[in-house]
């Protein structure tokens, strides 16, 4: 259960959201995305509010599915489709919500895909495809769709560590383009190395908000000591 969240983030900000399994930080992702629905509060987006509850609940449902087009979600299991090609995978969602030609939503995803290294794969399955493939194949799926914020659930926690690498260059890739990104990570390497500020979550609250280089040298919050003393909290050579 989440508890008085009060949570901001700049536009071209690199967020990681770290703590302990059970400390809300899936649930808030989950929240932010729509895929759960808070009892209480509001969230917003590029100008445009939702609140919760709604006595109208046309208005918030229109105002959810409007905020909804401006989240990218990527999710730790990829959710990739098997039967459909990489190319398909990532022009589906273009297509249904009518977002150009079909021209032009395939050249997109063409262009994402070659960015990401992945311009080879294009007619393979995502069975053919390893973790770090997969995983970029959904960092593109995405993208597709031009979000102002990409979400990221726990996305190198399925992956080896030379895998990993492979999802620590795409995101940085992605932070020198400016995008905006809230990141739930276990991993503390891959945090340190891609997110400008950390939020350290225990008991469903915001435990602590600090820049991550204050976050990882001298954290406040004695719950947030406690979990870095359990682990590395610095970025390995290879990040």
């Amino acid at each position: 259960m989440l508890k008085n969240i009060d949570l901001s983030m700049d536009q071209g900000e690199v967020l990681a959201i770290i703590g302990a399994s059970g400390g809300g930080k899936t649930t808030l992702l989950r929240c932010i995305n729509f895929l759960e629905t808070p009892d209480s509060g509001s969230m917003t987006v590029g100008g445009e509010t939702v609140s919760f509850p709604s006595a109208d609940d046309k208005a918030q449902a229109a105002a959810i599915k409007s905020i909804r087009l401006k989240i990218g979600m990527g999710f730790q299991q990829f959710n990739l489709f098997p039967q459909y090609t990489v190319l398909r995978n990532v022009t589906l969602a273009p297509s249904l919500l009518k977002r150009g030609t079909p021209e032009a939503i395939e050249e997109n995803a063409v262009r994402i895909l070659t960015g990401l290294g992945l311009g080879e794969k294009l007619e393979s399955y995502p069975g053919q495809l390893s973790g770090g493939q997969q995983q970029r194949v959904a960092i593109a799926r995405a993208l597709a769709l031009d979000p102002q914020i990409l979400c990221f659930d726990e996305p190198t926690s399925a992956l080896d560590p030379a895998l990993t690498g492979e999802v620590v260059k795409v995101v940085k890739k992605l932070k020198e383009a400016s995008s905006t990104m809230l990141i739930v990570t276990h991993d503390m390497e891959f945090a340190h190395a891609v997110a400008d500020r950390v939020v350290f979550m225990a008991d469903g609250r915001v435990e602590e908000s600090a820049d991550v280089e204050e976050f990882f040298s001298s954290p406040k919050s004695e719950k947030a000591k406690l979990f870095l003393s359990m682990g590395p909290g610095t970025a390995s050579e290879e990040y």
